[in-house]
């Protein structure tokens, strides 16, 4: 017997329509290539929307094309996720930040037919342009008077479009099913591989997002994403934010300016802010240079890596901002946990506290997930033994665009991430390492992750990494490289790896500590263990003869 409810597909346009109708005096503030603090309402922005949907379709866009942008946290953005998702095209939002001949591979894989892009990235476009030949034409997302002086082909101005465009366009009752969006991993080997989402998926993640134990958010928010629009959605904030009726406050090219960040925070009243750790770095070091505060802002969600205790304590403690602690990835649109407090762990205090806290969180409702042995047995959630972090749901891709075969999709229907993991007894999920980082010395395995967040609350430090390198006796051990914040600051090896003595097992302690001016970093923030390993080719442990 089937139910006698009303079969309304889940469609972007139904976010867009609620937010007319319930918010759409709301504001969207944002940092622009023409403007430091451009403002309008959220009516004004899907009415631009819609103009661009009829671009689309005088620039004879196929039903599905794939429409690339390269583009920072902007209202104009915003605009092409709601204008091309919403005709039935497809929005591939494109990481700048990868290298040219991994863009110029994106770009002919997903077989774009324009490109919208940020003046910024001109002379990036111009040494690629002619290497993809599926690409039709190029859209500065701009006004005239800002226009590039360039050699892109078909190159056009995208205010100049909007203006001969109407705002009347009836978005079609597609299946939920129809492709919304594209984005490619940022993987440090083979080609980066595309993720395919749907509307369905979309609006799923979007209720997801916003639950109580999730990012909790409401009208009365006013929303920060830090985290790029051009990477996986900016974790669901420009869907959520039009959705509950927040405010939208868009760094623009700023996103990792501490300055512009503070003051967006303060003149704006941003409650929630949403960024990987690297981002918080230089703003939590230039608040207490300035000695300036962020009273507005209530809790920042943290992912993309692991967040280090050092940074939640210093955000709770000294501006009273609580850090809600996450893990996702791009394969899962991308939030799949959330560290909130339940009626086990509200609770805590102390050492409990602390322990808890560096855990990544419980499933969101609608995500799956399980850890795996070698055997692809299931393991007990003890919080003890860790195994292979595997997921699926209704916003977890089913596999690659345009890959016949993926590792990682397996035939039961899960999905596994490549992340090593605990799960304790309350569901909460602890990422020890990615699969091909996790450090086994003598047979056993080393939680780099864990290793890190000690270092990282030593006195001194800006930022650490924790790589095995090869060991003569362990096969492995763990070696800790160290950004410290003061390029003055007289740090003895031996006494900061005493600093880890009853913090962790014994034989987990780093046989040694060395500094370097920076670390290198992927396209998305993190930490490239790939890179840094390269760098070290040679390196042999002092206790390795």
């Amino acid at each position: 017997m089937l139910g006698q409810m009303m079969d309304t597909p889940l469609l972007i346009k139904n976010l867009a329509s609620h937010a007319e109708r319930n918010h759409g005096f709301q504001e969207i503030v944002s940092v622009a290539v023409d403007n430091d603090r451009h403002r309008y309402t959220f009516n004004e922005a899907l009415s631009r929307s819609r103009k661009v949907s009829n671009l689309l379709d005088r620039l004879n866009c196929a039903s599905d094309a794939r429409i690339a942008t390269l583009a920072w946290n902007d209202y104009r953005h915003v605009e092409l996720y709601y204008g091309v998702s919403c005709s039935g095209r497809v929005l591939h939002t494109v990481n700048p930040r990868l290298f040219p001949e991994q863009l110029i591979y994106i770009l002919n894989h997903a077989e774009d037919e324009f490109v919208f892009f940020d003046v910024a990235f001109t002379k990036l476009l111009e040494s690629i342009a002619s290497d993809c030949p599926s690409v039709k034409g190029y859209v500065a997302l701009a006004p005239r008077s800002c226009m590039p002086d360039s050699n892109l082909p078909n190159l056009m101005c995208y205010e100049d479009l909007l203006a001969k465009e109407s705002s009347d366009y009836d978005w079609p009752d597609l299946d939920e099913n129809t492709a919304s969006g594209l984005c490619y991993t940022s993987g440090t080997t083979g080609n980066p591989k595309g993720v395919l989402y749907s509307h369905r998926s979309t609006v799923l993640h979007t209720y997801g997002m916003c639950m109580p134990d999730a990012a909790s958010l409401s009208a009365q928010d006013v929303i920060l994403p830090v985290v790029p629009m051009f990477h996986v959605n900016a974790w669901g904030y420009p869907y959520a934010g039009m959705m509950v009726g927040a405010k939208i406050v868009l760094p623009g090219p700023k996103l990792g300016d501490a300055e512009t960040l503070v003051s967006l925070i303060n003149e704006e009243g941003a409650t929630i802010a949403g960024g990987v750790p690297t981002v918080w770095l230089p703003l939590l070091e230039y608040l207490k240079n300035t000695k300036k505060e962020i009273k507005t802002l209530t809790r920042t969600v943290i992912g993309g890596s692991a967040c280090p205790l050092s940074m939640m304590e210093e955000f709770r403690d000294n501006y009273g901002v609580r850090v809600l602690h996450g893990w996702g990835m791009t394969e899962m649109s991308p939030v799949g946990v959330v560290n909130t407090p339940n009626a086990r762990t509200s609770g805590l205090i102390g050492d409990e506290l602390k322990t808890h806290l560096v855990k990544q969180g419980r499933a969101l409702p609608g995500v799956e997930i399980k850890i795996t042995d070698e055997d692809n047995r299931s393991l007990p959630w003890d919080g003890i033994k860790f195994g292979a972090l595997k997921v699926r749901g209704p916003w977890v891709c089913s596999g690659y665009y345009r890959v016949k075969n993926s590792d990682a999709h397996q035939s039961d229907g899960w999905f596994d991430t490549g992340d090593v993991a605990t799960i304790d007894i309350n569901g909460c999920v602890k990422i020890t390492d990615r699969t091909k980082d996790v450090i086994k010395s003598g047979g056993e395995w080393i939680s780099s992750i864990e290793l890190e967040n000690v270092g990282m609350s030593y006195p001194g430090v800006r930022e650490c990494a924790v790589v095995g390198m090869a060991h003569a006796k362990w096969q492995e051990r763990p070696l800790l490289v160290v950004v410290a914040k003061n390029s003055s600051e007289d740090f003895s090896v031996a006494q900061f790896l005493s600093f880890f003595e009853g913090k962790v097992a014994k034989w987990w302690i780093p046989n040694d500590a060395i500094f370097v001016s920076e670390l290198p970093h992927t396209a998305t923030g993190k930490v490239s263990k790939l890179l840094l390993r390269e760098s070290l080719e040679g390196y042999k442990f002092p206790d390795d003869n």
